[in-house]
């Protein structure tokens, strides 16, 4: 790497190792990665960002995982040690990574984006918003976008990936002493749970389709949809290139619309690529086509009727988002963590298999939400809050 800040670079694994050592002694150890996905099917890990609290002050790394030799067996091992929490923010993408290329999920875990929206800082708070409210600071944002698969490393790439895991330290203390005076560290802990299911970052093949929004609901046209949206999954995992690169949503419903029988037909599609229109790619779209045409009645998709034919009661849905802003304003929890808007229609038509009748989600919303359904309760204005009110 570019020799820029002071600040320590690991490009070895020996260096590597030392420093994970000295990790596992503290309570807490903080972690953020670059990487690149633009052009791959998977995430190219070009950096991991790691910190710890050390008054001593040398305390904070930044690991080359493209440096010549370097295994980063030292930092899986320093994951699997239960004794250290792993501290991220917004963790999915960084998650992902470590699963897919070692099978690896760190744990103990802790999403900072998440305990913020339920310590009330909104919906999905960024990051730089928290370095600004918490650590008092403000992050100069303009490497954001940059390669960092190009070595070496600027000095401002440098400095603004080590601030991801610096200021982290204080925004995790903070927001663990309020989840810990709030009584809320169980609902952090629930949503970890998510994070940590090795299936929340695996992409099944068969289930592929269920991404792609179409407006129709046909059977036959929706096994079009699946066989299409199947190839383009294994083409794509398979060539370890975007989904994009293969063909788009878009030219995805218009294929499954307009059903080209041969090359000639793919020839007159005004939404696939060039490349899409012959060789591997064109034999599988067509190969796809004619299975979806081809698949029995029986095997056919079914389409997700329950919303189409969900009979929601608009004023009780309308109560319910009233309900909702209130529990949240009083409980200082981001409502989307809470109930989406889906959720609202789903018990305004009769629906109760949803995720805000469960775990803490019930119990700041859910049960109040149960007695409005049920009319056992109304909603009424007091001074500056809503409440509810028995019937």
């Amino acid at each position: 790497m570019n020799d820029g800040p002071s600040m320590n670079k690991i490009t070895t694994t020996q260096e590597l190792a030392v420093f994970c050592a000295e990790a596992s002694k503290r309570a807490y150890v903080t972690v953020d990665t670059e990487f690149l996905r633009e052009r791959t099917y998977y995430s190219k890990l070009c950096l991991v960002q790691l910190a710890y609290q050390d008054d001593a002050g040398a305390d904070a790394v930044l690991v080359d995982p493209l440096a010549e030799g370097l295994s980063l067996d030292p930092l899986y091992a320093l994951f699997r040690n239960t004794d250290v929490v792993k501290v991220f923010h917004a963790a999915r993408q960084d998650l992902e990574i470590f699963c897919v290329e070692a099978g690896v999920i760190p744990e103990p875990l802790f999403d900072t984006q998440v305990a913020a929206m339920v310590c009330g800082f909104g919906e999905q708070v960024g990051y730089e918003t928290l370095v600004r409210k918490i650590a008092k600071a403000d992050l100069d944002k303009s490497s954001r976008f940059t390669d960092w698969t190009r070595r070496p490393l600027t000095d401002a790439q440098l400095t603004y990936a080590i601030a991801d895991v610096t200021y982290l330290r204080d925004i995790y203390e903070y927001l663990a002493d309020r989840l810990e005076k709030s009584g809320r560290k169980k609902w952090v802990a629930e949503e970890m749970a998510v994070l940590k299911d090795p299936a929340t970052y695996a992409a099944n093949p068969d289930e592929a389709w269920q991404r792609v929004k179409t407006r129709t609901q046909s059977g036959r046209f929706l096994a079009i949809v699946r066989e299409l949206a199947r190839f383009r999954e294994i083409y794509a995992r398979d060539n370890n290139i975007p989904r994009s690169r293969v063909f788009k949503d878009d030219a995805l419903v218009e294929l499954a619309s307009t059903k080209p029988q041969n090359e000639q037909d793919l020839g007159r599609s005004r939404l696939l690529l060039r490349e899409a229109r012959r060789g591997d790619i064109a034999q599988g779209i067509l190969a796809s086509i004619k299975a979806g045409l081809e698949t029995p009645t029986t095997d056919l998709p079914k389409p997700d009727k329950s919303r189409v034919a969900m009979q929601v009661n608009p004023a009780l849905a309308d109560m319910l988002r009233v309900l909702l802003k209130a529990k949240t304003d009083n409980e200082g929890v981001a409502q989307k963590l809470v109930a989406s808007s889906a959720d609202l229609d789903a018990l305004a038509a009769g629906e109760r298999d949803v995720p805000a009748m469960t775990g803490w989600r019930r119990e700041v919303f859910g049960n109040d939400a149960l007695q409005l359904c049920d009319g056992k309760v109304g909603l009424a204005v007091k001074g500056q809050r809503v409440v509810t009110v028995p019937l």
